[in-house]
């Protein structure tokens, strides 16, 4: 058995470590199986040799990013967690004091993980930035952060928003209203997003002047996008047809951010998804690049994570049905 004693600077930082209830250091002290007390002003940590170092390496990262301006939570002390527990705690350091950009209420948006963080780099370093991974990781939401941070910098001027009307497996038949009020259940999750960073009012109003616009992809055809910020949303569930389109809009002074699931494609057997080719047939072209983000990049609730890895333990094991290029996705998988 071993101890080792973290000694944070402040009892604030020692009740920011531990959480409410303990929930923080409750997480450390069972993804390592170790005893963890605070006997004033120091954290002891008790156990077996490897276990205790990783423990403590997991308690000093938390405390970086405390000392950096970032706050604890259950995802966050997780992902820390799973990061020095597989030895990649250096990478930590990249984390926090990175603010996209600040929501209607006053909230900033970071990055939390390291993908992600890797992901907006790309966003500001290329012109054709391809965004992958599976549900909750942030692909959309962080797009439209920085999408919206260009605008206010001046850098875009205009933000264009779309995603294929592709419904998710079961059929919605004929909705009511005019053709905006049909589209609008598609483009409802960009909506959100947009709601979040600006404000209804702001929304509206830029809406107005045509200088944020959220279409269906359809839309997109026989136009030419200068000065504009894109973002394809869901694009998973474009055809080939639909992305070569989509890609050939691209103008002047212009950015495009394509996002989507690999693993959520929801277009009939015989279609091939337009995602899966272009990461393939544009990989290596100076000014476009991909992001691939992982089950370790999510931050919604931790059941999403358990889920993407259940089901990507499955297409590893070849059990996933051949549909729409995914095998051979899985087989392009290991490029960052």
């Amino acid at each position: 058995m071993t101890e080792r004693t973290v000694v944070p600077d402040s009892l604030e930082e020692v009740r920011s470590l531990f959480g409410d209830f303990d929930e923080n250091i409750k997480i450390v002290s069972g993804r390592f199986g170790v005893k963890i007390v605070g006997r004033g002003g120091e954290i002891k940590i008790n156990g077996e040799d490897e276990s205790v170092f990783r423990a403590a390496a997991t308690i000093e990262n938390m405390l970086g990013l405390l000392r950096r301006g970032e706050t604890l939570n259950e995802q966050s002390v997780r992902y820390i967690a799973d990061m020095t527990g597989d030895g990649r705690d250096e990478e930590l350091s990249a984390l926090g004091g990175d603010c996209v950009c600040v929501t209607f209420t006053g909230k900033p948006v970071r990055p939390k993980t390291v993908g992600q963080k890797r992901y907006i780099e790309k966003i500001r370093k290329n012109t054709v930035i391809f965004g992958v991974g599976p549900a909750g990781t942030g692909k959309t939401y962080l797009a439209v952060a920085e999408a919206v941070r260009a605008f206010k910098a001046r850098e875009a001027h205009k933000i264009i928003l779309t995603r294929p009307a592709v419904e998710a497996g079961e059929k919605l038949g004929f909705l009511p209203g005019d053709l905006q009020n049909k589209v609008d259940p598609y483009l409802r999750p960009l909506y959100d997003a947009l709601f979040d960073m600006l404000g209804a009012e702001s929304f509206a109003k830029h809406t107005e002047k045509n200088v944020i616009e959220v279409a269906p992809l359809a839309y997109m055809r026989g136009r030419t996008l200068d000065d504009s910020f894109i973002i394809l949303d869901e694009a998973q569930n474009t055809t080939p047809e639909q992305m070569k389109m989509f890609l050939t809009r691209l103008g002047f002074n212009s950015k495009m951010v394509i996002t989507g699931d690999i693993t959520q494609i929801d277009l009939p057997d015989a279609k091939r998804s337009g995602l899966v080719e272009a990461v393939g047939v544009l990989d290596g072209i100076e000014g476009i690049a991909q992001c691939r983000l992982t089950d370790k990049d999510v931050v919604r609730h931790r059941l999403i994570q358990e889920i993407v890895k259940a089901y990507e333990k499955r297409a590893n094991k070849g059990n996933l049905p051949v549909k729409n290029g995914v095998k051979r996705f899985y087989k392009l998988k290991g490029k960052k």
